[in-house]
């Protein structure tokens, strides 16, 4: 096994929509809308204007892990007084790859594009297969994290 990592591109989107989704599922998500039509628009947009980012992990050629970061601004606040933050998502090793480092180096990567676009920190909503890889790496819990859904 040799793995190369590289960014996507325009091309890769319909495999890296698929993978999103395999990951939604796996993470027990409620299934109650067809994702790819909005997926795609999101990721061509953000692509173009460069607020998305993502490093694909593969093998001879075939995507086997993706990562993804979202920039966003807020106002400025004491703990990230650039205002801008990165969303991180989309962290997804297929399955016959995992614990290999693969999950760690696509984080690694993505997370020094939110650190050269300028972000203070970075946030992400971890599945329970996630938390391990985030506190290892240097993410710290935030209690008070909630949503509201519109």
């Amino acid at each position: 096994m040799s793995i190369t990592y590289r960014k996507l591109t325009e091309e890769d989107l319909d495999v890296f929509i698929r993978m999103r989704i395999a990951q939604l599922r796996e993470e027990g998500a409620k299934e109650d809308v067809d994702l790819a039509e909005p997926l795609t628009e999101y990721y061509h947009r953000h692509l173009a204007d460069g607020t998305f980012v993502s490093w694909l992990a593969l093998d001879e050629g075939r995507i086997v892990g993706t990562s993804g970061m979202s920039f966003v601004e807020k106002p400025p606040y004491f703990s990230c007084p650039s205002g801008r933050i990165g969303l991180l998502s989309s962290m997804y090793t297929a399955p016959a790859y995992r614990r290999r480092g693969i999950a760690k180096e696509l984080l690694r990567r993505v997370t020094e594009e939110a650190r050269a676009y300028g972000c203070g920190t970075v946030q992400i909503t971890a599945s329970d297969m996630g938390v391990l890889l985030y506190t290892a790496f240097g993410f710290e819990k935030n209690g008070n994290f909630m949503q509201y859904k519109l």
